[in-house]
Protein backbone atom coordinates (compact mmCIF):
# COMPACT_ATOMS: atom_id res chain seq x y z
CA UNK A 1 0.00 0.00 0.00
CA UNK A 2 2.94 2.10 0.49
CA UNK A 3 4.31 1.78 -2.84
CA UNK A 4 1.00 2.98 -4.28
CA UNK A 5 0.83 6.31 -2.04
CA UNK A 6 4.31 6.90 -3.33
CA UNK A 7 3.55 6.55 -6.50
CA UNK A 8 -0.02 8.80 -6.49
CA UNK A 9 2.95 11.29 -5.14
CA UNK A 10 5.30 11.11 -7.33
CA UNK A 11 2.41 11.75 -10.56
CA UNK A 12 1.18 14.41 -8.59
CA UNK A 13 4.76 15.70 -8.55
CA UNK A 14 5.32 15.34 -12.49
CA UNK A 15 1.82 16.86 -13.16
CA UNK A 16 3.44 20.12 -11.83
CA UNK A 17 6.99 19.43 -12.87
CA UNK A 18 8.40 18.05 -16.35
CA UNK A 19 11.81 16.99 -14.61
CA UNK A 20 9.93 14.81 -12.35
CA UNK A 21 7.77 13.58 -14.96
CA UNK A 22 10.39 12.72 -17.03
CA UNK A 23 12.47 10.66 -14.42
CA UNK A 24 8.85 8.57 -13.95
CA UNK A 25 8.75 8.03 -17.39
CA UNK A 26 12.51 6.67 -17.28
CA UNK A 27 11.88 4.96 -13.87
CA UNK A 28 8.66 3.17 -15.69
CA UNK A 29 10.17 2.92 -18.87
CA UNK A 30 9.97 -1.45 -18.13
CA UNK A 31 6.34 -1.02 -17.43
CA UNK A 32 5.75 0.91 -20.76
CA UNK A 33 7.60 -1.50 -22.77
CA UNK A 34 6.34 -4.31 -21.20
CA UNK A 35 3.18 -2.94 -21.69
CA UNK A 36 3.45 -2.23 -25.23
CA UNK A 37 4.99 -6.02 -25.75
CA UNK A 38 1.64 -6.99 -24.41
CA UNK A 39 -0.53 -5.32 -26.82
CA UNK A 40 1.27 -5.99 -30.45
CA UNK A 41 2.09 -9.46 -29.04
CA UNK A 42 5.23 -9.36 -30.19
CA UNK A 43 8.67 -7.72 -29.33
CA UNK A 44 9.87 -4.61 -30.03
CA UNK A 45 11.81 -4.08 -33.25
CA UNK A 46 14.35 -1.59 -31.92
CA UNK A 47 14.19 0.50 -29.09
CA UNK A 48 13.25 3.49 -30.55
CA UNK A 49 9.81 1.59 -32.31
CA UNK A 50 7.26 3.78 -33.37
CA UNK A 51 4.59 2.39 -30.91
CA UNK A 52 6.56 2.29 -28.11
CA UNK A 53 7.28 6.33 -28.76
CA UNK A 54 3.36 6.43 -28.71
CA UNK A 55 3.18 4.28 -25.60
CA UNK A 56 5.60 6.58 -23.45
CA UNK A 57 3.84 9.85 -25.26
CA UNK A 58 0.26 7.72 -23.66
CA UNK A 59 2.17 7.11 -19.78
CA UNK A 60 2.73 10.98 -19.95
CA UNK A 61 -0.82 11.71 -21.15
CA UNK A 62 -2.07 9.57 -18.36
CA UNK A 63 0.13 11.12 -16.02
CA UNK A 64 -1.64 14.72 -16.90
CA UNK A 65 -5.01 13.47 -17.05
CA UNK A 66 -4.88 11.09 -13.24
CA UNK A 67 -6.76 11.82 -10.42
CA UNK A 68 -7.42 9.89 -7.43
CA UNK A 69 -10.80 9.11 -8.27
CA UNK A 70 -9.84 7.27 -11.27
CA UNK A 71 -8.42 4.10 -9.40
CA UNK A 72 -5.07 3.00 -9.27
CA UNK A 73 -2.86 4.84 -11.44
CA UNK A 74 -1.15 1.74 -13.52
CA UNK A 75 -4.23 0.20 -14.57
CA UNK A 76 -5.52 3.85 -16.02
CA UNK A 77 -2.18 3.76 -17.77
CA UNK A 78 -2.61 0.86 -19.10
CA UNK A 79 -5.46 1.66 -21.13
CA UNK A 80 -4.55 4.85 -22.15
CA UNK A 81 -1.37 3.07 -23.64
CA UNK A 82 -3.53 0.59 -25.28
CA UNK A 83 -6.25 3.35 -26.68
CA UNK A 84 -3.84 5.45 -27.87
CA UNK A 85 -1.54 2.42 -30.00
CA UNK A 86 -4.73 1.39 -31.14
CA UNK A 87 -6.01 5.16 -32.58
CA UNK A 88 -2.31 4.80 -33.75
CA UNK A 89 -2.47 1.30 -35.82
CA UNK A 90 -5.59 2.32 -37.28
CA UNK A 91 -4.61 5.41 -38.52
CA UNK A 92 -1.22 3.47 -39.99
CA UNK A 93 -3.82 1.13 -41.53
CA UNK A 94 -5.83 4.23 -43.34
CA UNK A 95 -2.85 5.57 -44.89
CA UNK A 96 -1.60 2.32 -46.21
CA UNK A 97 -4.98 1.41 -47.71
CA UNK A 98 -5.89 -1.65 -45.79
CA UNK A 99 -9.50 -2.05 -44.75
CA UNK A 100 -9.83 -5.58 -43.69
CA UNK A 101 -11.44 -4.67 -40.41
CA UNK A 102 -13.70 -7.45 -39.29
CA UNK A 103 -10.97 -10.29 -39.05
CA UNK A 104 -10.43 -11.42 -35.21
CA UNK A 105 -7.18 -11.47 -34.42
CA UNK A 106 -5.71 -12.23 -30.50
CA UNK A 107 -7.20 -12.87 -27.73
CA UNK A 108 -9.23 -10.03 -26.79
CA UNK A 109 -11.47 -9.03 -29.34
CA UNK A 110 -9.37 -7.10 -31.44
CA UNK A 111 -9.86 -6.70 -35.21
CA UNK A 112 -7.02 -7.03 -38.13
CA UNK A 113 -8.55 -3.04 -38.22
CA UNK A 114 -7.46 -2.70 -34.66
CA UNK A 115 -3.74 -4.35 -35.12
CA UNK A 116 -0.48 -4.43 -37.41
CA UNK A 117 -0.68 -7.64 -39.07
CA UNK A 118 1.87 -10.09 -37.39
CA UNK A 119 3.09 -12.09 -40.44
CA UNK A 120 1.34 -10.60 -43.72
CA UNK A 121 3.14 -7.86 -45.93
CA UNK A 122 6.08 -7.55 -43.10
CA UNK A 123 8.55 -5.80 -45.55
CA UNK A 124 5.75 -3.55 -46.90
CA UNK A 125 5.49 -2.65 -42.76
CA UNK A 126 8.72 -2.45 -42.27
CA UNK A 127 8.94 0.40 -45.08
CA UNK A 128 6.60 2.40 -43.64
CA UNK A 129 7.36 2.05 -40.59
CA UNK A 130 11.33 3.29 -40.99
CA UNK A 131 9.95 6.23 -43.17
CA UNK A 132 6.89 6.84 -40.57
CA UNK A 133 10.55 7.20 -38.40
CA UNK A 134 12.69 9.52 -40.56
CA UNK A 135 10.02 11.92 -40.68
CA UNK A 136 9.61 11.92 -36.71
CA UNK A 137 12.95 12.23 -36.10
CA UNK A 138 13.79 14.79 -39.03
CA UNK A 139 10.70 17.09 -37.70
CA UNK A 140 11.84 16.69 -33.57
CA UNK A 141 15.13 18.06 -34.67
CA UNK A 142 13.63 21.02 -36.39
CA UNK A 143 10.99 21.50 -33.25
CA UNK A 144 14.40 21.48 -31.05
CA UNK A 145 16.08 24.84 -33.13
CA UNK A 146 12.39 26.37 -31.88
CA UNK A 147 12.44 24.98 -28.24
CA UNK A 148 9.72 22.87 -28.94
CA UNK A 149 9.41 18.92 -27.80
CA UNK A 150 6.81 16.41 -28.74
CA UNK A 151 5.96 16.15 -25.00
CA UNK A 152 5.01 20.24 -25.63
CA UNK A 153 3.11 19.54 -28.26
CA UNK A 154 1.08 16.63 -26.52
CA UNK A 155 0.71 18.94 -23.76
CA UNK A 156 -0.42 22.02 -26.00
CA UNK A 157 -2.85 20.42 -28.03
CA UNK A 158 -6.20 21.52 -28.13
CA UNK A 159 -9.41 19.96 -26.75
CA UNK A 160 -12.61 22.15 -28.27
CA UNK A 161 -13.73 21.89 -31.34
CA UNK A 162 -13.59 26.07 -31.47
CA UNK A 163 -10.22 25.63 -30.75
CA UNK A 164 -9.06 23.06 -33.37
CA UNK A 165 -11.08 25.52 -36.18
CA UNK A 166 -8.79 28.29 -34.95
CA UNK A 167 -5.96 26.15 -35.38
CA UNK A 168 -7.41 25.12 -38.97
CA UNK A 169 -7.86 28.56 -39.79
CA UNK A 170 -4.31 29.50 -38.92
CA UNK A 171 -3.14 26.10 -40.73
CA UNK A 172 -4.74 27.46 -43.87
CA UNK A 173 -3.93 31.43 -43.96
CA UNK A 174 0.06 29.96 -43.73
CA UNK A 175 -0.50 27.72 -46.65
CA UNK A 176 -1.68 30.38 -48.53
CA UNK A 177 0.90 32.66 -47.90
CA UNK A 178 4.20 31.33 -48.03
CA UNK A 179 6.50 34.52 -47.41
CA UNK A 180 4.80 33.83 -43.89
CA UNK A 181 5.74 30.70 -43.71
CA UNK A 182 9.56 31.48 -45.00
CA UNK A 183 9.65 34.36 -42.22
CA UNK A 184 8.48 32.06 -39.61
CA UNK A 185 11.53 29.93 -40.29
CA UNK A 186 14.24 32.39 -40.60
CA UNK A 187 13.05 34.24 -37.42
CA UNK A 188 11.62 31.04 -35.66
CA UNK A 189 9.38 33.12 -34.06
CA UNK A 190 5.28 32.44 -34.65
CA UNK A 191 3.90 35.77 -36.13
CA UNK A 192 1.27 35.73 -33.32
CA UNK A 193 -0.11 39.14 -34.57
CA UNK A 194 -0.44 38.86 -38.10
CA UNK A 195 -2.26 35.56 -38.02
CA UNK A 196 -4.61 37.02 -35.18
CA UNK A 197 -5.39 40.02 -37.25
CA UNK A 198 -5.32 37.85 -40.35
CA UNK A 199 -7.36 34.55 -39.25
CA UNK A 200 -9.71 36.37 -36.87
CA UNK A 201 -8.68 34.35 -34.03
CA UNK A 202 -8.06 35.59 -30.60
CA UNK A 203 -4.53 36.15 -29.81
CA UNK A 204 -4.64 34.86 -26.42
CA UNK A 205 -5.78 31.68 -28.36
CA UNK A 206 -2.87 31.38 -30.48
CA UNK A 207 -0.57 31.93 -27.26
CA UNK A 208 -1.89 29.39 -25.28
CA UNK A 209 -1.42 27.09 -28.05
CA UNK A 210 2.26 28.45 -29.84
CA UNK A 211 3.96 25.11 -29.77
CA UNK A 212 1.16 23.45 -31.53
CA UNK A 213 1.26 25.84 -33.89
CA UNK A 214 4.56 26.32 -34.51
CA UNK A 215 4.46 21.90 -34.97
CA UNK A 216 1.53 22.79 -37.35
CA UNK A 217 3.33 25.02 -39.72
CA UNK A 218 6.73 23.26 -39.43
CA UNK A 219 5.31 20.25 -40.86
CA UNK A 220 4.20 22.57 -43.97
CA UNK A 221 7.62 23.56 -44.72
CA UNK A 222 8.80 20.57 -45.74
CA UNK A 223 7.89 16.75 -47.34
CA UNK A 224 6.37 15.55 -43.99
CA UNK A 225 3.84 14.04 -46.45
CA UNK A 226 3.28 10.94 -43.77
CA UNK A 227 2.87 12.84 -40.81
CA UNK A 228 0.94 15.32 -42.89
CA UNK A 229 -1.71 12.58 -44.01
CA UNK A 230 -1.77 12.00 -40.33
CA UNK A 231 -2.38 15.32 -39.43
CA UNK A 232 -4.81 15.92 -42.52
CA UNK A 233 -6.99 13.44 -40.43
CA UNK A 234 -6.94 14.65 -37.04
CA UNK A 235 -7.94 18.31 -37.99
CA UNK A 236 -10.50 16.92 -40.50
CA UNK A 237 -12.28 14.92 -37.94
CA UNK A 238 -12.70 18.17 -35.55
CA UNK A 239 -11.31 16.66 -32.28
CA UNK A 240 -8.14 16.06 -30.59
CA UNK A 241 -7.46 12.28 -28.48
Amino acid sequence: MNEVHVLVSQVYEAKKDMTAADRLIEGYLPFIRSETVKYLKRPLVEENDDELSIAMIAFHEAIRGYSKDRGAFLPFASLLIKNRLTDYIRREKRHRGHMSLDMPVGEDGDTVGMRLPAQEEQQESYVSRDATRSEIEELAGQMACFGVSFTDVAENCPRQKRTIRACRKVLEYAKENPELLEGFLRSRRLPVTRLSQECRVEKKTLERHRKYLVALLLICTNGYEIIRGHLKQVLKGGTVR
